[in-house]
């Protein structure tokens, strides 16, 4: 597997696992119908990095990196990852979120958080936990899940440096 810089190409490539991991309404906070366009702006144009895992030119994979805050607070950095449905299970997400960390300290972040973790999303949890995040918060009822309704989100942070 390889990880790079996502280029516009790219994201067509990812796009329809983009779109149906928004449309489920299971793990992001993204409209669910959200055009390509405007999901090119969210995922590759307003953070500071993207890149995309692929493996024999097939798509796995993606994530953003961020800073988190501006000013004061931008020494802790944000990602988001999205991982194909095909590619589920084979140690992407891992992949990428290792990779992130690299990047993410090569950048100068001392500290990386993910704002919204849906508490349902047991797999993340599990996995960002086994990757030395821990839960610094809960927002109550933070997200409409599409089939349990309102369930919590975490607020998980690591220390990068």
């Amino acid at each position: 597997m390889k990880i790079t810089p996502l280029t516009r190409e790219g994201f067509e490539q990812f796009w329809p696992a983009f779109q149906n991991i928004i449309q489920a309404r299971k793990t992001y906070a993204i409209d669910p119908d959200l055009s390509f366009e405007a999901a090119y702006r969210l995922w590759c144009e307003t953070p500071q990095m993207t890149y995309v895992a692929k493996e024999n030119d097939m798509v796995l994979g993606s994530y953003y990196l961020k800073p988190n805050a501006a000013g004061p607070g931008d020494h802790i950095c944000n990602c988001g990852y999205m991982v194909t449905p095909e590619a589920r299970g084979r140690g992407v997400a891992t992949k990428m979120c290792e990779h992130s960390q690299a990047a993410a300290v090569n950048l100068g972040y001392t500290g990386m958080q993910f704002n919204s973790v849906v508490s349902t999303n047991s797999g993340a949890v599990r996995l960002w936990q086994k990757l030395g995040y821990e839960i610094i918060g809960t927002i109550p009822g933070g997200y409409r899940h599409a089939e349990k309704g309102l369930v919590d989100c975490f607020i998980m942070f690591k220390k990068l440096l």
